[in-house]
């Protein structure tokens, strides 16, 4: 007897495996210890964290960060058109323009691009760059999904430019920098019975240092002989309005004015430590992060409400209006004379540095994410069939340039290439 055939079996059809989006960041350069930096490396742990591939793209880094990052020209193989680009978007970068270019789906985040005019005559080709980079940011208006402005000015200036989705990704940043044990020799020179004035930042033309140092001029003249203002921040590419400054220090025959450069964590705390009043005259701020950096150390801080200044400073410190010297100087008397108002304003700031570390940055970049990947697409980019012909060839011409700079100079027609 012969057995029927078996039955044949049916097929089982597998669910097609769904590919997980990857969160890429791409940047010009990742800092050391700048609030791009922090923000940077705080989101790509989010990301992680929440499952999501996700690495740093950039031009240069920061030898110490190295590891950290992959080659922008490496986004081209990490390109995917189900994945998102984070793109802190800078001025005259490459891999802003390559990122541009690719499928991925885009969120801009913007930490804002000083306006040109306080570099004329100070640093000619970031002038340039800067008018160059306010027209090239507008190319991104159909091109991201979501625009991102790390601050609410900033935010702002992104919907005066056009950009139809936009939202705030908040500046929450760290202080365990400024948790580390002081600088001795900087405490031992300058924690005494003088009056410390200071200020923290880059010496760049937009923070107006000079006013800064006009008004404590006035101080030190009408009011406090015994004091001196430090100055904190690094000054390179800047020569000269760092000269223009050291110029003005000799004008008005003021010997207490102290430069103190780039510093190490453990001098910027120490200077915080030493400081009794924060001074702030800047014109153009996108946050401005020393300002709750001195809120976190208890410094009161006394700041120009201009651009961002006021959001950020949140309802604490003491903002002014009138950047006449003597007007400032006797904000700083009426300050530095009455403790009961200094701890009155350090407890405000107190306060607002608690509201600020309250905000879930994590959430709200995930949330962004979802966001974006749940809404419909931008418009895809807009370049040339040949754009990554064109774009292996200048990598080819930036090598031999390096490399054999002669064999560089001597190709036809160099300056159209």
């Amino acid at each position: 007897r012969t057995s029927e055939p078996s039955a044949r079996p049916r097929s089982v059809r597998r669910p097609a495996m769904t590919r997980r989006p990857a969160v890429h960041q791409v940047l010009a350069t990742l800092g050391y210890g700048d609030a791009i930096g922090h923000e940077v490396l705080g989101a790509q742990q989010v990301l992680q964290a929440a499952g999501y591939e996700s690495d740093i793209f950039v031009e240069a880094a920061d030898r110490r960060l190295e590891p950290l990052t992959r080659d922008y020209r490496e986004l081209v193989d990490a390109s995917h058109a189900d994945n998102l680009l984070i793109h802190h978007f800078s001025v005259g970068s490459k891999a802003s323009r390559v990122a541009y270019a690719l499928p991925d789906r885009m969120a801009l985040v913007y930490h804002n691009i000083t306006p040109p005019e306080y570099f004329v005559g100070v640093h000619q080709i970031l002038a340039r760059q800067c008018f160059h980079g306010r027209r090239e940011l507008r190319a991104y208006v159909d091109r991201c999904d979501l625009a991102l402005g790390d601050s609410p000015f900033n935010r702002e200036d992104l919907k005066s430019l056009g950009f139809p989705r936009t939202d705030v990704l908040p500046v929450v940043p760290g202080f365990s920098h400024l948790d580390r044990e002081p600088n001795r020799f900087v405490a031992d020179r300058f924690d005494d019975e003088w009056t410390n004035i200071l200020f923290v930042g880059r010496v760049v033309a937009n923070k107006k240092i000079e006013d800064v140092i006009a008004a404590f001029h006035a101080y030190h003249t009408l009011f406090n002989p015994r004091s001196r203002l430090i100055i904190v921040g690094a000054f390179s590419m800047f020569e000269r309005y760092w000269a223009t400054l050291h110029h003005l220090v000799a004008e008005l025959d003021q010997s207490h004015v102290y430069f103190a450069g780039h510093v190490a964590d453990e001098e910027l705390t120490a200077y915080y430590d030493i400081a009794d009043l924060y001074l702030c005259a800047s014109e153009h701020e996108g946050f401005c992060v020393p300002l709750v950096e001195a809120f976190y150390k208890q410094v009161p801080v006394l700041a120009y409400a201009a651009t961002a200044v006021p959001a950020t400073m949140d309802g604490a410190g003491v903002l002014f209006h009138d950047k006449d010297p003597k007007h400032m100087a006797a904000l700083m008397d009426a300050i530095l004379s009455d403790t009961r108002l200094q701890d009155a304003i350090v407890a405000e700031q107190t306060a607002a540095v608690a509201r600020l570390r309250s905000i879930d940055f994590g959430k709200t970049l995930v949330g962004f994410v979802e966001r974006i990947l749940r809404g419909p697409r931008a418009t895809g980019p807009k370049v040339a069939a040949d754009f990554w012909q064109q774009f292996d060839a200048a990598e080819e011409l930036e090598e031999l340039r390096m490399v054999r700079p002669a064999a560089y100079r001597a190709l036809p027609l160099r300056d159209t290439l």
